[in-house]
């Protein structure tokens, strides 16, 4: 099996105007993403999703057409794309970071792989470790009321787990925490997610502060510049730390050990290049005696369908404990698949189809097609 060339779809899909997402790093309105299609000789296709916006990851869909339309479809093509840490590697030497644009493509091989082995991708990573996938909902860092408002809906929709966005003024935040904790009551397990914008002087007193509110997870309290601010604000309070921002790979996950600057790993499919690597993350994770979960980009579909099978298939990732971002097609209208994935408010399970078990709709892609 030989692949013959590689398709790029553009996108720009609108997030649900009550749902954007407001947080230390801006206003996340839309999505530029990717859809790739890798062509086979043998007429297997599989799909990928280049999940990203600039203000996060630093690339977007016209980078990332860019790079594989001139760089790395070129080096692909003739590949045999079974061979999955023969293509990362090769798309590794030709260059360095663009991680969400590495990954779509390795998220593709796994496609073709699970469609040539006719398995779902889980399968082929060792098999189910859980039957369904916990999930918990992202409250924008709005205005208390607003945000105490989204939270009862979607308390409504079935999720028990919540995380709200802070890290801007520590007053608004922890007025937000205390107003969704008063509108969904104590049967919530909260987190808050600060996306590095807190100083370690502010982390340390806010998190302090909204203790009394069951917090139960600080995602990224303060800048991934250096891994000793982190750990320092670990060491004054008293509820989990999960890295998200300071921990894109293996050698950043090693030094977070080194400097227990953390409890909880947030893994991405894109964040660091694929799922592969997302689960060698997490091996790190469990050696080192914490845990992981998965965080999110606001993906698509078929990125959310990676997502849920890498979940479901690795046992360092504890999403009983710390449920999984995995929510991106409830901001959208659409998750522009075929078949949507069978979501629940709190729970998220993929189709028992081959390779990622989803296929684009594509009469909704023409329609967000970026000319």
């Amino acid at each position: 099996m030989k692949i013959t060339h590689i398709e790029t779809l553009p996108v720009l899909v609108p997030i649900q105007p009550r749902l954007a997402i407001k947080s230390a790093r801006g206003y996340h309105t839309a999505s530029p993403f990717l859809f790739i299609k890798i062509h086979t000789d043998k007429e297997i296709t599989g799909l990928g999703e280049v999940s990203c916006t600039p203000v996060w990851s630093g690339e977007d869909h016209v980078t990332a057409e860019h790079y594989i339309r001139n760089l790395l479809a070129p080096a692909l093509i003739g590949q045999d794309p079974r061979n999955i840490e023969t293509c990362v590697s090769l798309l590794d030497s030709l260059i360095a970071e663009n991680l969400f644009t590495k990954a779509g493509i390795e998220m593709a091989l796994w496609d073709i792989l699970g469609k040539v082995a006719n398995l779902p991708l889980y399968r082929l990573l060792g098999g189910a470790v859980r039957e369904s996938v916990p999930t918990k909902f992202s409250l924008s860092g709005l205005e208390p009321d607003k945000a105490a408002e989204i939270a009862l809906w979607v308390y409504g929709l079935g999720f028990r787990a919540m995380k709200v966005k802070v890290g801007k003024n520590p007053e608004e935040d922890i007025a937000r925490v205390r107003a969704v904790r008063e509108a969904v009551g104590d049967g919530v397990r909260l987190g808050v997610d600060a996306n590095g914008g807190w100083s370690v002087r502010d982390a340390i007193r806010s998190l302090n502060r909204m203790a009394e509110y069951g917090i139960y997870f600080a995602e990224q309290p303060v800048s991934p510049l250096d891994p000793a601010w982190m750990a320092e604000v670990r060491r004054h309070i008293g509820i989990p730390v999960m890295a998200d921002e300071s921990v894109f790979n293996l050698s950043q996950a090693l030094a977070l050990v080194r400097t227990q600057s953390a409890d909880i790993f947030s893994v991405y499919v894109g964040k660091g290049g694929g799922i592969g690597s997302a689960r060698k993350i997490a091996a790190v994770a469990q050696a080192a005696g914490l845990t992981c979960t998965v965080g999110s980009n606001l993906e698509l579909g078929v990125a959310s369908a990676a997502m849920i099978h890498l979940a479901k298939a690795t046992s360092g990732i504890d999403a009983e404990t710390y449920p999984c971002d995995i929510i991106g097609t409830f901001y959208y209208e659409t998750d522009l698949l075929l078949h949507p994935l069978p979501l629940q408010g709190g729970s998220a399970q993929c189709h028992e189809l081959a390779g990622l078990g989803v296929e684009l709709d594509d009469a909704q892609v023409r329609h967000f097609l970026r000319k």
